[in-house]
Protein backbone atom coordinates (compact mmCIF):
# COMPACT_ATOMS: atom_id res chain seq x y z
CA UNK A 1 0.00 0.00 0.00
CA UNK A 2 2.87 2.38 0.75
CA UNK A 3 4.17 1.86 -2.79
CA UNK A 4 0.78 2.73 -4.30
CA UNK A 5 0.42 5.93 -2.26
CA UNK A 6 4.00 7.05 -2.89
CA UNK A 7 3.67 10.57 -4.35
CA UNK A 8 6.39 9.73 -6.86
CA UNK A 9 3.90 7.39 -8.55
CA UNK A 10 1.53 10.25 -9.27
CA UNK A 11 4.34 12.56 -10.34
CA UNK A 12 5.76 10.03 -12.79
CA UNK A 13 2.36 8.94 -14.13
CA UNK A 14 1.05 12.48 -14.46
CA UNK A 15 4.25 13.79 -16.00
CA UNK A 16 4.38 10.96 -18.52
CA UNK A 17 0.76 11.38 -19.64
CA UNK A 18 1.00 15.17 -19.92
CA UNK A 19 4.29 14.91 -21.80
CA UNK A 20 2.84 12.43 -24.28
CA UNK A 21 -0.23 14.60 -24.84
CA UNK A 22 1.92 17.67 -25.49
CA UNK A 23 4.53 15.90 -27.61
CA UNK A 24 2.31 13.57 -29.67
CA UNK A 25 2.56 15.64 -32.85
CA UNK A 26 6.33 16.04 -32.42
CA UNK A 27 6.84 12.29 -31.98
CA UNK A 28 5.19 11.61 -35.34
CA UNK A 29 8.00 13.56 -36.99
CA UNK A 30 10.88 12.07 -35.01
CA UNK A 31 12.63 8.69 -35.52
CA UNK A 32 11.14 7.17 -32.37
CA UNK A 33 7.80 5.99 -31.04
CA UNK A 34 5.87 6.61 -27.87
CA UNK A 35 6.60 3.03 -26.78
CA UNK A 36 10.31 3.82 -26.73
CA UNK A 37 9.70 6.62 -24.24
CA UNK A 38 7.44 4.40 -22.11
CA UNK A 39 10.23 1.84 -22.00
CA UNK A 40 12.59 4.49 -20.66
CA UNK A 41 10.06 5.54 -18.05
CA UNK A 42 9.72 1.90 -17.02
CA UNK A 43 13.47 1.53 -16.60
CA UNK A 44 13.46 4.67 -14.43
CA UNK A 45 10.69 3.52 -12.10
CA UNK A 46 12.03 -0.04 -11.83
CA UNK A 47 14.38 -1.54 -9.23
CA UNK A 48 17.44 -0.09 -10.94
CA UNK A 49 16.51 3.50 -10.01
CA UNK A 50 13.34 4.72 -8.26
CA UNK A 51 12.12 1.28 -7.22
CA UNK A 52 8.43 2.11 -7.72
CA UNK A 53 7.78 -1.12 -9.63
CA UNK A 54 8.91 -4.38 -8.07
CA UNK A 55 7.51 -6.99 -10.44
CA UNK A 56 9.22 -10.08 -11.82
CA UNK A 57 7.95 -12.26 -14.69
CA UNK A 58 8.92 -15.41 -12.79
CA UNK A 59 7.42 -14.38 -9.44
CA UNK A 60 4.40 -12.27 -10.42
CA UNK A 61 3.37 -14.26 -13.46
CA UNK A 62 -0.32 -14.41 -12.48
CA UNK A 63 -0.78 -10.64 -12.31
CA UNK A 64 1.28 -10.07 -15.45
CA UNK A 65 -0.71 -12.70 -17.34
CA UNK A 66 -3.96 -10.91 -16.48
CA UNK A 67 -2.66 -7.46 -17.44
CA UNK A 68 -1.21 -8.61 -20.76
CA UNK A 69 -4.31 -10.68 -21.48
CA UNK A 70 -6.57 -7.64 -21.10
CA UNK A 71 -4.32 -5.46 -23.26
CA UNK A 72 -4.14 -8.03 -26.06
CA UNK A 73 -7.87 -8.78 -26.27
CA UNK A 74 -8.71 -5.08 -26.49
CA UNK A 75 -6.11 -4.65 -29.22
CA UNK A 76 -7.36 -7.67 -31.17
CA UNK A 77 -10.96 -6.46 -31.09
CA UNK A 78 -9.73 -3.07 -32.30
CA UNK A 79 -7.81 -4.72 -35.14
CA UNK A 80 -10.93 -6.59 -36.21
CA UNK A 81 -12.88 -3.33 -36.38
CA UNK A 82 -10.15 -1.75 -38.53
CA UNK A 83 -9.99 -4.44 -41.22
CA UNK A 84 -12.88 -3.70 -43.53
CA UNK A 85 -12.17 -5.99 -46.49
CA UNK A 86 -14.57 -8.95 -46.87
CA UNK A 87 -13.10 -12.35 -46.05
CA UNK A 88 -13.34 -13.41 -49.70
CA UNK A 89 -11.08 -10.52 -50.69
CA UNK A 90 -7.70 -11.45 -52.12
CA UNK A 91 -6.05 -9.02 -49.71
CA UNK A 92 -6.49 -11.57 -46.90
CA UNK A 93 -4.03 -13.94 -48.56
CA UNK A 94 -1.07 -11.90 -47.30
CA UNK A 95 -1.92 -11.88 -43.57
CA UNK A 96 -3.09 -15.53 -43.65
CA UNK A 97 0.16 -16.70 -45.27
CA UNK A 98 2.17 -14.70 -42.75
CA UNK A 99 0.16 -15.97 -39.78
CA UNK A 100 0.28 -19.61 -40.86
CA UNK A 101 3.31 -20.35 -43.03
CA UNK A 102 5.72 -17.65 -41.86
CA UNK A 103 4.88 -18.16 -38.21
CA UNK A 104 5.36 -21.93 -38.49
CA UNK A 105 8.75 -21.40 -40.09
CA UNK A 106 9.62 -18.89 -37.37
CA UNK A 107 8.81 -21.41 -34.63
CA UNK A 108 10.89 -24.06 -36.40
CA UNK A 109 13.91 -21.79 -36.82
CA UNK A 110 13.73 -20.51 -33.23
CA UNK A 111 13.46 -24.09 -31.97
CA UNK A 112 16.50 -25.14 -34.00
CA UNK A 113 18.42 -22.13 -32.67
CA UNK A 114 17.32 -22.89 -29.13
CA UNK A 115 18.59 -26.46 -29.27
CA UNK A 116 21.74 -25.96 -31.35
CA UNK A 117 23.00 -22.66 -29.94
CA UNK A 118 21.18 -21.78 -26.72
CA UNK A 119 21.37 -25.30 -25.31
CA UNK A 120 17.67 -25.52 -24.46
CA UNK A 121 15.76 -28.81 -24.25
CA UNK A 122 13.59 -29.40 -27.33
CA UNK A 123 10.36 -28.63 -25.49
CA UNK A 124 11.71 -25.37 -24.09
CA UNK A 125 13.06 -24.39 -27.52
CA UNK A 126 9.65 -25.01 -29.17
CA UNK A 127 7.99 -23.10 -26.33
CA UNK A 128 10.34 -20.17 -26.91
CA UNK A 129 9.40 -20.29 -30.59
CA UNK A 130 5.69 -20.21 -29.77
CA UNK A 131 6.20 -17.30 -27.38
CA UNK A 132 8.24 -15.15 -29.77
CA UNK A 133 6.76 -16.14 -33.14
CA UNK A 134 3.69 -13.86 -33.03
CA UNK A 135 4.04 -10.23 -34.02
CA UNK A 136 2.38 -7.69 -31.79
CA UNK A 137 -0.99 -5.96 -32.35
CA UNK A 138 -0.43 -3.52 -29.47
CA UNK A 139 2.95 -1.98 -30.32
CA UNK A 140 2.68 -2.10 -34.13
CA UNK A 141 0.20 0.75 -34.51
CA UNK A 142 2.67 2.84 -36.52
CA UNK A 143 2.76 0.23 -39.30
CA UNK A 144 -0.89 -0.82 -39.14
CA UNK A 145 -3.89 0.46 -41.06
CA UNK A 146 -4.84 3.97 -40.03
CA UNK A 147 -8.56 3.19 -40.15
CA UNK A 148 -11.15 1.00 -41.88
CA UNK A 149 -10.85 2.89 -45.17
CA UNK A 150 -7.05 2.50 -45.35
CA UNK A 151 -6.48 0.46 -48.53
CA UNK A 152 -2.67 0.14 -48.34
CA UNK A 153 -1.64 -3.51 -48.78
CA UNK A 154 1.46 -3.43 -46.55
CA UNK A 155 -0.41 -1.96 -43.59
CA UNK A 156 -3.34 -4.32 -44.09
CA UNK A 157 -1.02 -7.33 -44.20
CA UNK A 158 0.90 -6.38 -41.05
CA UNK A 159 -2.32 -5.59 -39.15
CA UNK A 160 -3.98 -8.84 -40.16
CA UNK A 161 -0.84 -10.85 -39.41
CA UNK A 162 -0.49 -9.44 -35.90
CA UNK A 163 -4.16 -10.10 -35.15
CA UNK A 164 -4.20 -13.65 -36.51
CA UNK A 165 -0.91 -14.95 -35.21
CA UNK A 166 -1.50 -13.75 -31.66
CA UNK A 167 -4.11 -16.50 -31.50
CA UNK A 168 -2.60 -19.05 -33.84
CA UNK A 169 0.61 -19.11 -31.76
CA UNK A 170 -1.24 -20.92 -28.98
CA UNK A 171 -0.92 -24.41 -30.54
CA UNK A 172 2.88 -24.04 -30.64
CA UNK A 173 2.97 -22.92 -27.02
CA UNK A 174 0.94 -26.00 -26.09
CA UNK A 175 3.24 -28.19 -28.21
CA UNK A 176 6.27 -26.88 -26.35
CA UNK A 177 4.61 -27.55 -23.00
CA UNK A 178 3.65 -31.01 -24.22
CA UNK A 179 7.21 -31.85 -25.20
CA UNK A 180 8.23 -30.80 -21.69
CA UNK A 181 5.67 -33.26 -20.29
CA UNK A 182 3.39 -30.47 -19.04
CA UNK A 183 0.50 -30.87 -21.52
CA UNK A 184 -1.23 -33.89 -23.07
CA UNK A 185 -0.37 -34.30 -26.76
CA UNK A 186 -1.91 -37.73 -27.37
CA UNK A 187 -0.50 -40.69 -29.27
CA UNK A 188 1.64 -39.42 -32.11
CA UNK A 189 0.46 -35.89 -31.35
CA UNK A 190 -3.09 -36.66 -32.56
CA UNK A 191 -4.77 -34.92 -29.64
CA UNK A 192 -2.62 -31.85 -30.18
CA UNK A 193 -3.60 -31.70 -33.86
CA UNK A 194 -7.30 -32.35 -33.27
CA UNK A 195 -7.85 -30.26 -30.15
CA UNK A 196 -5.09 -27.66 -29.93
CA UNK A 197 -4.83 -26.91 -33.63
CA UNK A 198 -8.07 -27.66 -35.47
CA UNK A 199 -10.71 -27.30 -32.77
CA UNK A 200 -8.98 -24.49 -30.89
CA UNK A 201 -8.43 -22.31 -33.95
CA UNK A 202 -11.65 -22.94 -35.90
CA UNK A 203 -13.79 -23.01 -32.76
CA UNK A 204 -12.41 -19.68 -31.55
CA UNK A 205 -13.05 -17.99 -34.88
CA UNK A 206 -16.58 -19.42 -35.12
CA UNK A 207 -17.56 -18.45 -31.56
CA UNK A 208 -16.25 -14.90 -31.88
CA UNK A 209 -17.78 -14.37 -35.31
CA UNK A 210 -21.12 -15.67 -34.04
CA UNK A 211 -21.10 -13.46 -30.95
CA UNK A 212 -20.19 -10.36 -32.94
CA UNK A 213 -22.79 -11.03 -35.61
CA UNK A 214 -25.67 -11.87 -33.25
CA UNK A 215 -25.08 -9.05 -30.78
CA UNK A 216 -24.42 -6.53 -33.54
CA UNK A 217 -27.61 -7.51 -35.36
CA UNK A 218 -29.63 -7.42 -32.13
CA UNK A 219 -28.41 -3.93 -31.23
CA UNK A 220 -29.11 -2.60 -34.71
CA UNK A 221 -32.57 -4.16 -34.74
CA UNK A 222 -33.47 -2.54 -31.41
CA UNK A 223 -32.15 0.83 -32.53
CA UNK A 224 -33.70 0.90 -35.98
CA UNK A 225 -37.07 -0.55 -34.99
CA UNK A 226 -37.66 0.57 -31.41
CA UNK A 227 -35.07 3.31 -30.79
CA UNK A 228 -33.79 1.27 -27.86
CA UNK A 229 -30.29 0.12 -26.76
CA UNK A 230 -28.99 3.67 -27.26
CA UNK A 231 -26.02 5.19 -25.50
CA UNK A 232 -23.32 3.44 -23.48
CA UNK A 233 -21.77 1.97 -26.62
CA UNK A 234 -18.53 1.71 -24.67
CA UNK A 235 -20.19 -0.81 -22.37
CA UNK A 236 -21.43 -2.66 -25.43
CA UNK A 237 -17.89 -2.96 -26.77
CA UNK A 238 -16.48 -4.17 -23.47
CA UNK A 239 -19.38 -6.59 -23.08
CA UNK A 240 -18.86 -8.04 -26.55
CA UNK A 241 -15.14 -8.50 -25.87
CA UNK A 242 -15.86 -10.25 -22.57
CA UNK A 243 -18.64 -12.44 -23.97
CA UNK A 244 -16.73 -13.62 -27.03
CA UNK A 245 -13.56 -14.20 -25.00
CA UNK A 246 -15.33 -15.96 -22.16
CA UNK A 247 -17.41 -18.15 -24.47
CA UNK A 248 -14.31 -19.24 -26.36
CA UNK A 249 -12.43 -20.12 -23.18
CA UNK A 250 -15.44 -21.97 -21.76
CA UNK A 251 -15.58 -24.04 -24.95
CA UNK A 252 -11.87 -24.82 -24.77
CA UNK A 253 -10.98 -22.76 -27.83
CA UNK A 254 -8.71 -19.75 -28.31
CA UNK A 255 -10.13 -16.52 -26.96
CA UNK A 256 -7.70 -14.28 -28.83
CA UNK A 257 -9.00 -15.46 -32.20
CA UNK A 258 -12.56 -15.21 -30.90
CA UNK A 259 -12.22 -11.55 -29.92
CA UNK A 260 -10.62 -10.70 -33.25
CA UNK A 261 -13.44 -12.47 -35.10
CA UNK A 262 -16.02 -10.58 -33.05
CA UNK A 263 -14.53 -7.27 -34.20
CA UNK A 264 -14.48 -8.49 -37.78
CA UNK A 265 -18.14 -9.49 -37.54
CA UNK A 266 -19.21 -6.03 -36.37
CA UNK A 267 -17.24 -4.49 -39.24
CA UNK A 268 -18.74 -7.01 -41.68
CA UNK A 269 -22.25 -5.91 -40.67
CA UNK A 270 -21.27 -2.32 -41.42
CA UNK A 271 -19.68 -3.35 -44.71
CA UNK A 272 -22.82 -5.16 -45.83
CA UNK A 273 -24.96 -2.12 -45.04
CA UNK A 274 -22.68 0.62 -46.34
CA UNK A 275 -21.13 -1.08 -49.35
CA UNK A 276 -17.60 -1.90 -50.39
CA UNK A 277 -16.81 1.66 -51.47
CA UNK A 278 -18.79 4.11 -49.32
CA UNK A 279 -19.70 7.36 -51.01
CA UNK A 280 -18.76 9.26 -47.86
CA UNK A 281 -15.87 7.77 -45.83
CA UNK A 282 -17.10 9.89 -42.93
CA UNK A 283 -20.03 7.48 -42.70
CA UNK A 284 -17.58 4.70 -41.84
CA UNK A 285 -14.96 6.35 -39.66
CA UNK A 286 -16.69 9.29 -37.98
CA UNK A 287 -20.44 8.81 -38.28
CA UNK A 288 -20.94 10.03 -34.74
CA UNK A 289 -19.01 13.30 -35.05
CA UNK A 290 -21.28 15.25 -37.38
CA UNK A 291 -23.54 18.13 -36.47
CA UNK A 292 -26.60 15.91 -36.20
CA UNK A 293 -28.06 14.44 -33.06
CA UNK A 294 -26.05 11.25 -32.41
CA UNK A 295 -29.25 9.38 -31.60
CA UNK A 296 -30.64 10.19 -35.02
CA UNK A 297 -27.52 8.80 -36.66
CA UNK A 298 -27.51 5.74 -34.37
CA UNK A 299 -31.08 4.85 -35.37
CA UNK A 300 -30.89 5.73 -39.06
CA UNK A 301 -31.56 2.55 -41.11
CA UNK A 302 -28.60 3.22 -43.42
CA UNK A 303 -26.05 4.80 -41.12
CA UNK A 304 -26.64 2.89 -37.87
CA UNK A 305 -24.11 0.09 -38.64
CA UNK A 306 -21.39 2.63 -39.47
CA UNK A 307 -22.19 4.58 -36.32
CA UNK A 308 -21.91 1.47 -34.15
CA UNK A 309 -18.59 0.34 -35.65
CA UNK A 310 -17.19 3.87 -35.50
CA UNK A 311 -17.98 4.45 -31.81
CA UNK A 312 -16.65 1.04 -30.78
CA UNK A 313 -13.43 1.59 -32.75
CA UNK A 314 -12.73 5.01 -31.29
CA UNK A 315 -13.29 3.88 -27.70
CA UNK A 316 -11.21 0.73 -28.04
CA UNK A 317 -8.34 2.62 -29.65
CA UNK A 318 -8.15 4.75 -26.50
CA UNK A 319 -8.18 1.64 -24.29
CA UNK A 320 -5.48 0.11 -26.48
CA UNK A 321 -3.28 3.16 -25.99
CA UNK A 322 -3.67 3.06 -22.21
CA UNK A 323 -2.81 -0.63 -22.19
CA UNK A 324 0.30 0.06 -24.24
CA UNK A 325 1.49 2.69 -21.78
CA UNK A 326 1.00 0.48 -18.73
CA UNK A 327 2.53 -2.69 -20.16
CA UNK A 328 5.57 -1.11 -21.82
CA UNK A 329 6.36 0.72 -18.58
CA UNK A 330 6.22 -2.63 -16.79
CA UNK A 331 8.50 -4.22 -19.40
CA UNK A 332 11.03 -1.46 -18.90
CA UNK A 333 10.89 -1.93 -15.13
CA UNK A 334 11.23 -5.73 -15.33
CA UNK A 335 14.41 -5.57 -17.40
CA UNK A 336 16.30 -5.15 -14.13
CA UNK A 337 14.87 -8.44 -12.80
CA UNK A 338 16.24 -10.74 -15.52
CA UNK A 339 19.72 -11.54 -16.75
CA UNK A 340 20.51 -9.41 -19.81
CA UNK A 341 23.20 -11.56 -21.39
CA UNK A 342 25.06 -11.11 -24.65
CA UNK A 343 23.61 -14.44 -25.72
CA UNK A 344 20.07 -13.08 -25.30
CA UNK A 345 20.97 -9.94 -27.24
CA UNK A 346 22.57 -12.00 -30.00
CA UNK A 347 19.49 -14.20 -30.20
CA UNK A 348 17.24 -11.13 -30.59
CA UNK A 349 19.44 -9.78 -33.38
CA UNK A 350 19.32 -13.18 -35.10
CA UNK A 351 15.53 -13.17 -34.86
CA UNK A 352 15.19 -9.70 -36.38
CA UNK A 353 17.89 -9.95 -39.04
CA UNK A 354 17.75 -13.60 -40.14
CA UNK A 355 14.84 -15.65 -38.80
CA UNK A 356 12.07 -13.13 -39.50
CA UNK A 357 13.26 -12.32 -43.05
CA UNK A 358 13.68 -16.02 -43.94
CA UNK A 359 10.23 -16.89 -42.61
CA UNK A 360 8.63 -14.05 -44.57
CA UNK A 361 10.43 -15.03 -47.77
CA UNK A 362 9.20 -18.61 -47.39
CA UNK A 363 5.68 -17.57 -46.44
CA UNK A 364 5.29 -15.13 -49.32
CA UNK A 365 7.05 -17.21 -51.99
CA UNK A 366 5.04 -17.06 -55.18
CA UNK A 367 2.71 -14.39 -53.84
CA UNK A 368 3.73 -11.84 -56.46
CA UNK A 369 4.27 -9.21 -53.79
CA UNK A 370 6.88 -6.63 -54.88
CA UNK A 371 10.32 -7.08 -53.33
CA UNK A 372 10.07 -3.70 -51.63
CA UNK A 373 6.96 -4.71 -49.72
CA UNK A 374 8.42 -8.11 -48.85
CA UNK A 375 11.41 -6.30 -47.36
CA UNK A 376 9.25 -4.04 -45.22
CA UNK A 377 7.13 -6.97 -44.03
CA UNK A 378 10.32 -8.84 -43.15
CA UNK A 379 11.64 -5.99 -41.05
CA UNK A 380 8.50 -4.96 -39.19
CA UNK A 381 7.94 -8.20 -37.30
CA UNK A 382 7.49 -6.31 -34.03
CA UNK A 383 7.48 -8.36 -30.82
CA UNK A 384 5.71 -7.08 -27.72
CA UNK A 385 2.81 -7.57 -25.33
CA UNK A 386 1.60 -10.80 -26.93
CA UNK A 387 4.94 -12.48 -26.28
CA UNK A 388 4.89 -11.33 -22.66
CA UNK A 389 1.44 -12.87 -22.30
CA UNK A 390 2.54 -16.24 -23.63
CA UNK A 391 5.58 -16.20 -21.36
CA UNK A 392 3.53 -15.49 -18.24
CA UNK A 393 0.84 -17.97 -19.35
CA UNK A 394 3.44 -20.72 -19.54
CA UNK A 395 4.92 -19.72 -16.18
CA UNK A 396 1.52 -19.49 -14.48
CA UNK A 397 -0.12 -22.63 -15.87
CA UNK A 398 2.78 -25.06 -16.16
CA UNK A 399 5.26 -26.21 -13.59
CA UNK A 400 8.29 -25.11 -15.55
CA UNK A 401 11.65 -25.85 -13.94
CA UNK A 402 12.98 -22.64 -12.42
CA UNK A 403 16.16 -22.45 -14.56
CA UNK A 404 14.14 -22.86 -17.78
CA UNK A 405 11.58 -20.27 -16.69
CA UNK A 406 14.29 -17.74 -15.82
CA UNK A 407 16.09 -18.35 -19.10
CA UNK A 408 12.94 -17.97 -21.17
CA UNK A 409 12.11 -14.74 -19.31
CA UNK A 410 15.55 -13.36 -20.13
CA UNK A 411 15.25 -14.15 -23.85
CA UNK A 412 11.69 -12.83 -24.12
CA UNK A 413 12.13 -9.56 -22.24
CA UNK A 414 15.43 -8.84 -24.02
CA UNK A 415 13.84 -9.48 -27.41
CA UNK A 416 10.76 -7.39 -26.70
CA UNK A 417 12.81 -4.48 -25.33
CA UNK A 418 15.18 -4.51 -28.30
CA UNK A 419 12.22 -4.72 -30.68
CA UNK A 420 10.72 -1.62 -29.11
CA UNK A 421 14.05 0.17 -29.55
CA UNK A 422 15.15 -0.89 -33.04
CA UNK A 423 11.70 -0.89 -34.61
CA UNK A 424 10.75 2.29 -32.80
CA UNK A 425 13.79 4.13 -34.11
CA UNK A 426 13.37 2.85 -37.66
CA UNK A 427 9.60 3.01 -38.17
CA UNK A 428 9.23 6.75 -38.93
CA UNK A 429 12.08 7.15 -41.45
CA UNK A 430 11.36 3.82 -43.16
CA UNK A 431 7.62 4.39 -43.46
CA UNK A 432 8.29 7.92 -44.77
CA UNK A 433 10.55 6.43 -47.43
CA UNK A 434 8.00 3.76 -48.23
CA UNK A 435 5.26 6.34 -48.71
CA UNK A 436 7.60 8.31 -50.97
CA UNK A 437 8.26 5.20 -53.08
CA UNK A 438 4.53 4.56 -53.30
CA UNK A 439 3.85 8.08 -54.52
CA UNK A 440 6.57 7.83 -57.17
CA UNK A 441 5.27 4.42 -58.26
CA UNK A 442 1.77 5.84 -58.54
CA UNK A 443 2.99 8.71 -60.70
CA UNK A 444 4.90 6.29 -62.95
CA UNK A 445 1.88 4.03 -63.20
CA UNK A 446 -0.36 6.96 -64.09
CA UNK A 447 2.06 8.03 -66.81
CA UNK A 448 2.41 4.48 -68.20
CA UNK A 449 -1.16 3.37 -67.64
CA UNK A 450 -0.08 0.34 -65.53
CA UNK A 451 -0.89 -0.79 -61.93
CA UNK A 452 0.93 1.17 -59.22
CA UNK A 453 3.22 -1.25 -57.41
CA UNK A 454 6.62 -0.33 -55.96
CA UNK A 455 9.56 -2.33 -57.27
Amino acid sequence: MDQITDPRWFLVAGGTLVLMALASSVLRRLPLTASLLYLGVGAAVGPAWLGLVQLSPTEDEGLLELLTELAVIVSLFTAGLKLRDPLVSGRWRLPVRLAVVSMTVTVLLIALTGVAWLGLPLGAAVLLGGILAPTDPVLASDVQVVGPTDSEDLRFGLTGEAALNDGSAFPFVMLGLGLLGLHELGDGGLRWIAVDVVYGVLGGLAIGGGCGFLIGRLVLYLRRTHREALGLDEFLGLGLIALSYGAALAAGTYGFLSVFAAGLAVRWIELQATGREPVDPQAVESAHRGGEDPMDVATDPERAPAYLASVLLEFNEKLERLGEIALVVLIGAMLATVELSWQAIGFAVLLFAVIRPLSVIVGLAGSGLPRLQVGFVAWFGIRGIGSLFYLTFALAHADLPTPIGAELASFVLTTVALSIVVHGVSVTPLMDRYEGWRRRASRRAAAEGSPATPD
